[in-house]
């Protein structure tokens, strides 16, 4: 009987990876997501190395940008896939996670452990939500909240890789104030830190809300 239901089963998964993985999935927004994640591994790698962080912060505002350009081309060419749904916020955790994890251990960078865990702890959470309620039918798209925390990463992220360059420090200094970006940098911080919090609380009370639907019915 085991064996007979595993039998059973074993075509009934490989379809839904086919499903995944088709030839409609090997498109130009997916590969330039692909490009993102190799544009991942470089910034780590640069980061690591503490000397080249204006070529850091410029390969992480490439990165960002094609997170922009890849759902651009989806929507407009009809060109949305299911891998490309998985995909795409997976590299997204990837390359912001991942940014505050190695800069935190530069303290000039102005990323403390505590907040590195607030946005990662934040993350994987409410990718493990989305990916359960999801399972289940539900509808768990991104809201404006979501949005604007991502653009708040990818505004702090760079601003505390050129706060850490001295060559941008001194071009800074000798337009404005090393000062003022510093403020920048670590209001840039405190706001994505703050709009972490919240959306995580936003999607937590829209999962809480869409779980207690059954039991009130």
């Amino acid at each position: 009987m085991e064996a007979a239901s595993l039998t059973k089963s074993a075509p009934s998964e490989n379809a839904q990876i086919a499903s995944v993985i088709d030839g409609r999935s090997l498109n130009l927004p997916n590969a330039i997501t692909l490009s993102r994640f190799v544009l991942s591994l470089v910034l780590f790698c640069l980061i690591a190395t503490g000397k080249y962080w204006q070529t850091s912060a410029i390969v992480f505002i490439i990165a960002a940008l094609t997170d922009f350009l890849d759902g651009y081309l989806a929507r407009k060419y009809g060109q949305v896939t299911v891998l490309g749904r998985i995909l795409d916020p997976f590299v997204d955790k990837i390359i912001i996670c991942g940014s505050f994890i190695f800069l935190m251990a530069w303290p000039e960078s102005g990323v403390g452990a505590w907040v590195t865990f607030v946005i990662v702890a934040r993350e994987m959470f409410i990718t493990q939500l989305r990916a359960f309620l999801e399972q289940r039918g539900t509808d768990f798209s991104a809201k404006w909240s979501g949005k604007i925390k991502m653009g708040l990463q990818c505004t702090a992220v760079p601003l505390c890789l050129f706060s850490l360059s001295p060559g941008f420090r001194s071009l800074w200094e000798s337009v404005l104030s090393t000062r003022l970006l510093f403020g920048l940098r670590d209001f840039s911080i405190w706001a994505t830190v703050a709009i972490t919090v919240y959306s995580g609380m936003e999607y937590s009370w829209r999962a809480f809300q869409v779980l207690r639907r059954p039991a009130a019915e």
